[in-house]
């Protein structure tokens, strides 16, 4: 990616640009959201209109980043006329050392501040072109809203903002960078590869140092619990395998077969993946599926009491399911917020009393 980055003018409004996106945009998202009565973490909001406003800003921020994407266009491709010619640029680090002069070449640059001290080694290094400097400092800027706007937009992302959008800044330098060469509008350049990765991995380490932190006052009270945690499961069994760990099965019992096909089956929408009946027993199994988790239900084909029982499913667009389940004849109450992790929750009655709750995801 080749831009004309020479002017000081240029660096300083790129500059005070993303200043204002990473330091005052989440500032002002909190204070209007909590101003109009929005729950940014997911809970009930006070505002009436909560749902809509929060749509509203849901596309507000996608706006801003398709307003991203269209600069990015603009500056990689439209800006520039297309050469006569195929360019390809490989040789790595070129860009810093056409530069910077440095006696003892730019990978010595570490051992030499240890081996020298800081203020000896700064002196084998000499600026003879600030314009590649500029060109570099433009191509780590260039993508760093990019970094930064994937877990702001993005749930996804935002699920784990430490390690999903780096990838997607590489192949998204890496699909310009192919672009360039084929519309010969620019060059392949190895460098602004690692520079617009470099700036992809800035935005992210700053959306988990600003913009979370932010928009989640509680962080500390959280980061101090998964310190604890960490440090005491270290050594407990199942701590090297958390993260492929995941809940698919839960059981429940039941006295009436029809009760348990005509609810889960047929109003819930699960799917029977397997139906068992025990010899010398009245009873039946089931096994019911909704995507990756299961539920068995050990019914018992009798009038018995059986004891409390509940079933927790978590899941997005909870308004929608709210409309569902109502149109399918299932009784639920109002929104209510769950006291463990403060987001919203619907709660409703299944055969045998079960207690079922659709927490939002």
């Amino acid at each position: 990616m080749s831009i004309n980055a020479n002017s000081l003018t240029v660096n300083l409004l790129v500059t005070a640009f993303m200043a204002l996106m990473v330091f005052v945009m989440p500032w002002a998202d909190r204070k209007i959201c909590a101003k109009l009565g929005l729950n940014l973490n997911g809970g009930i909001s006070k505002n009436k209109r909560a749902d809509a406003l929060l749509r509203l800003r849901q596309s507000i921020l996608l706006g801003i980043f398709l307003i991203y994407l269209a600069a990015i266009a603009w500056i990689v491709f439209f800006s520039r006329s297309a050469s006569s010619e195929y360019l390809v640029h490989v040789a790595l680090f070129q860009d810093l050392t056409n530069a910077v002069q440095i006696d003892f070449g730019i990978l010595n640059v570490i051992p030499a501040i240890f081996r020298e001290g800081p203020v000896s080694a700064l002196r084998h290094i000499r600026v003879i072109s600030p314009a590649n400097i500029a060109q570099v400092y433009m191509n780590v800027m260039l993508f760093i809203p990019l970094g930064y706007l994937l877990p702001y937009v993005f749930s996804w992302f935002r699920a784990k903002p430490e390690t999903r959008p780096l990838p997607v800044c590489f192949l998204a330098s890496l699909a310009i960078e192919n672009i360039q060469l084929i519309s010969k509008r620019g060059f392949y350049d190895a460098d602004d590869l690692i520079s617009n990765t470099l700036g992809g991995f800035i935005g992210q380490v700053l959306f988990i140092s600003v913009a979370y932190v932010v928009t989640h006052p509680n962080w500390r009270k959280d980061l101090k619990s998964y310190r604890r945690w960490k440090r005491n499961a270290k050594k407990r069994t199942l701590y090297p395998f958390a993260r492929r760990i995941g809940l698919s099965r839960t059981t429940l019992l039941a006295s009436r077969e029809e009760d348990v096909w005509d609810f889960y089956v047929n109003k819930m929408g699960f799917r029977l993946k397997k139906q068992i009946v025990p010899l010398n027993a009245s009873g039946t199994d089931f096994l019911l599926e909704m995507g990756k988790s299961q539920v068995e239900i050990r019914c018992s084909n009798r009038e018995e009491a059986l004891p409390p029982q509940s079933l927790t499913i978590s899941a997005k667009r909870i308004v929608t399911i709210k409309k569902r389940l109502e149109a399918n004849g299932i009784q639920v109450g109002s929104f209510e917020q769950d006291v463990y992790t403060g987001a919203r929750m619907l709660r409703f009655s299944g055969p045998d009393g079960v207690q079922i709750k659709v927490l939002e995801a």
